[in-house]
């Protein structure tokens, strides 16, 4: 339990225990009740989650998702990224309100009353909250141990008392297991009703059966988990179940039927370490949503309070950088807690050195974090650059300090276009055609390796505590406002050796020689950052985040 729950149970604890008594000492009769009639059942056979036997390849699992997996043990911080990303400031700071009176209930009421808190109205039709925002901060909320059992595990069912929208994508896509089964949301007239089907209703839906069939090879439940079926699956002993005792005493309807359970105490998960993101079935990649880390309560409140203030210093610092020269405004962008580095070696031109006479212009190639990228490389030239982008709204067009031409995605008209601005100066170009924030470079397109012999290749990284400064589904005008909303935003540019496209063309194929470019610098660019090269393009994340191609239309 979050110190923060101790803290408002023991301000309230007086005040409430008359109001709430009759409350909590019903649902302790039921928890009774329930732990008594689980104590009858024969399949019972408690044991550690230290104690579990390495030969799980022909059972069937079933995790208990908030009981087993994750390590945190308030499901606070997930309503409340529903209640920010798919709802609104102001029904986050409802949600935020709410908590006094959710920390005190017992745990089905106050799960009620978050659901009803962040989903009450919201559009059921292309909400992806639960499949481009929760899966990133579940999958770090993973714990280890849970999920080395997890892995050798031979059918994986996962339950959960959350909403089936916020888990199941998670479960399915990151975990990949075979069944998951949450609560579902009531809908009317298209919108969320904030009101969640009862736990006895959930397994009713399901025939109460938890566990998908071993043959066939489709994701099948099986109509009735009997005795002789739950003994029978794998020919290895039944079915196992993994669970906190709270939850086994509360759900007997789905752990009687199991015949091993294994606790996992609280002890147990305060040991937990956090699951490598190497280890992970699949990396996230794409990641959408404006919050950079889990909202605990005390840091909402936190985040609450310095929001009227970091409103005012991020219009003051885009003042800046729009109205200031550059000798002016790095440093005071700097003194206002931007930390800002470049590496920028000796063989890259710059002003105040010798530049060689060439009819174009210098290219320079980065990747693209965020939208301030090809602005923070001409803040730290001193030079004025021209930026091609694929898409970017006209807000941002009309404030951008550089020059800015969008491409039209026509490959002859688009390559014609960047050959005449490389003639007027130096241009700069995102070739992966859409940011990425996590550690990971999308595929570079080709058509720079057209414009010139020499290329620049620039390695950008940037780093928030509190919002993250891109987005795919809400509006990118806000993108540098959020951006600049961080208490200290970190933004580094590492200018790398000079690549010279003639010295790789030594292939017949023209084509195999421009992809190699292309290859090449995405390369450079991944080993001086640290980052995984792929070959996932921006259609790729729009249709995973957004559900469309990103392309810009009315989002300004």
């Amino acid at each position: 339990m979050f110190p923060e729950v101790l803290f408002f149970k023991s301000i309230v604890y007086f005040l409430c225990r008359i109001l709430f008594g009759k409350l909590r000492s019903n649902n302790a009769r039921g928890l009774h009740r329930s732990g008594s009639n689980l104590a009858h059942s024969r399949y019972q056979n408690f044991s550690s989650i230290n104690t579990i036997k390495p030969d799980l390849t022909n059972r069937t699992v079933v995790f208990d998702l908030e009981g087993a997996l994750l390590r945190s043990s308030s499901p606070f911080p997930y309503f409340m990224l529903v209640a920010f990303e798919a709802g609104s400031f102001m029904r986050a700071l409802l949600l935020l309100l709410t908590y006094p009176l959710v920390a005190f209930l017992s745990d089905e009421w106050g799960l009620k009353v978050m659901a009803f808190v962040s989903f009450f109205g919201v559009k059921a039709r292309g909400l992806r909250v639960g499949s481009a925002v929760l899966p990133k901060f579940f999958l770090e909320d993973v714990g280890l141990e849970s999920f080395e059992v997890l892995k050798r595990s031979g059918r994986k069912v996962v339950v959960s008392c959350l909403p089936q929208v916020m888990i199941e994508d998670f479960a399915r896509e990151y975990l990949e297991v075979d069944a998951v089964m949450g609560r579902e949301m009531r809908v009317m007239c298209g919108r969320f009703l904030g009101v969640m089907e009862e736990e006895n209703q959930m397994f009713k839906r399901s025939g109460s059966a938890m566990v998908p069939a071993i043959n066939g090879g489709e994701e099948e439940l099986l109509p009735s988990l009997r005795e002789d079926d739950a003994c029978g699956i794998g020919n290895n002993g039944g079915v196992v179940g993994l669970s906190s005792l709270k939850k086994i005493l509360v759900h007997p309807h789905i752990f009687s039927h199991c015949k091993d359970l294994y606790i996992v105490g609280r002890e147990d998960k305060r040991s937990f370490r956090q699951l490598p993101a190497q280890e992970a079935p699949k990396p996230v990649i794409f990641h959408d949503g404006r919050l950079a880390f889990l909202p605990a309560p005390l840091s909402v409140v936190a985040l609450f309070m310095w929001a009227p203030f970091g409103v005012l210093l991020s219009v003051l610092r885009i003042a800046i950088g729009l109205t200031m020269p550059y000798g002016l405004s790095i440093p005071i962008l700097c003194f206002s807690g931007l930390q800002y580095t470049v590496w920028n070696p000796t063989s890259v031109t710059t002003p105040g050195t010798p530049e060689r006479k060439s009819v174009k212009g210098t290219l320079f190639v980065c990747n693209h974090r965020t939208l301030l990228d090809p602005l923070c490389l001409s803040f730290s030239l001193k030079k004025d650059l021209t930026a091609v982008t694929y898409s970017l709204s006209r807000v941002s067009e009309i404030l951008s300090p550089i020059r800015t031409v969008r491409l039209t995605r026509d490959r002859v008209k688009d390559g014609a276009m960047m050959e005449s601005l490389l003639r007027r100066g130096d241009l700069v170009v995102c070739p992966e055609g859409t940011t990425c924030r996590e550690p990971y470079l999308l595929r570079f397109s080709p058509l720079f390796t057209e414009m010139s012999d020499d290329i620049i290749p620039v390695a950008v990284d940037t780093s928030v505590a509190w919002f993250h400064g891109t987005t795919a589904g809400g509006l990118k005008c806000f993108d540098p406002l959020f951006f600049f909303l961080n208490p200290n935003p970190i933004y580094e540019l590492r200018l790398l050796e000079k690549v010279s496209r003639l010295s790789m063309a030594g292939h017949q194929d023209e084509e195999k020689s421009r992809f190699d470019v292309a290859n090449d610098v995405q390369g450079r660019i991944g080993q001086a950052l640290g980052f995984g090269c792929t070959g996932l393009t921006r259609k790729d994340k729009y249709m995973i985040l957004a559900g469309n191609e990103g392309i810009v239309g009315n989002k300004r």
